[in-house]
């Protein structure tokens, strides 16, 4: 899958170290805890423009909503301010470098460590972006949700390179432009190949 992919540069107020990853790798494996990431994105790997979707897909959104209820959502503080208010039904847990931020609705967190502390008790927690949060919990991500809208789009935020050789592709669902939406598009559900 093409597409840009920023760098992302550990800071001292981001608290994401090899052994904690590790740590947590080998806690969330013995309790099965499948950590799951969802996401839409175009053929050349964008995510939006402008802190917005680009497209609207009222399939996808149906799929977002029954997919994530009732789970922990873990997000960056631009993904959340994006949306018009916290998800219902749904824990909402915002992961931000700034120490003084509030978010109405969410729990405000500072690591990926205390993200998924404040996750512990769902078995599934979503990790819904954007960019930069994707690629933090990418090691320990077991399950992609993807929908993959077959056409290109400008934008400014993307979504990280994958190798999906390491993933085994479990189901595939395709589904073509009709009069109210013109974009193919498909539903894919990816495991890790050594889970």
């Amino acid at each position: 899958m093409g597409g840009n992919s920023s760098s992302i540069t550990t800071s001292k107020e981001s608290v994401f170290l090899p052994s904690k990853v590790t740590l947590l790798m080998n806690k969330f494996d013995a309790i099965e805890k499948e950590i799951t990431l969802i996401a839409a994105i175009s053929s050349n790997n964008v995510l939006g423009k402008d802190n917005k979707l680009i497209w609207h897909i009222s399939a996808d959104l149906k799929r977002f909503k029954r997919l994530t209820s009732g789970h922990c959502v873990i997000m960056g503080r631009k993904t959340f301010e994006s949306l018009p208010y916290a998800l219902p039904k749904r824990t909402n847990i915002v992961l931000t470098r700034n120490r003084n931020y509030t978010a109405k609705g969410a729990l405000v967190v500072h690591s990926v460590a205390e993200a998924l502390a404040n996750s512990d008790e769902d078995l599934q927690p979503f990790i819904l972006g954007g960019g930069e949060i994707y690629t933090l919990f990418l090691p320990l991500v077991h399950k992609i949700e993807l929908t993959q809208i077959h056409h290109e789009f400008e934008g400014d935020a993307f979504f990280p390179l994958i190798d999906f050789s390491v993933w085994e592709l479990l189901s595939k669902e395709d589904h073509f432009r009709q009069a109210e939406q013109p974009y193919n598009y498909s539903f894919l559900t990816y495991r890790k190949a050594n889970k």
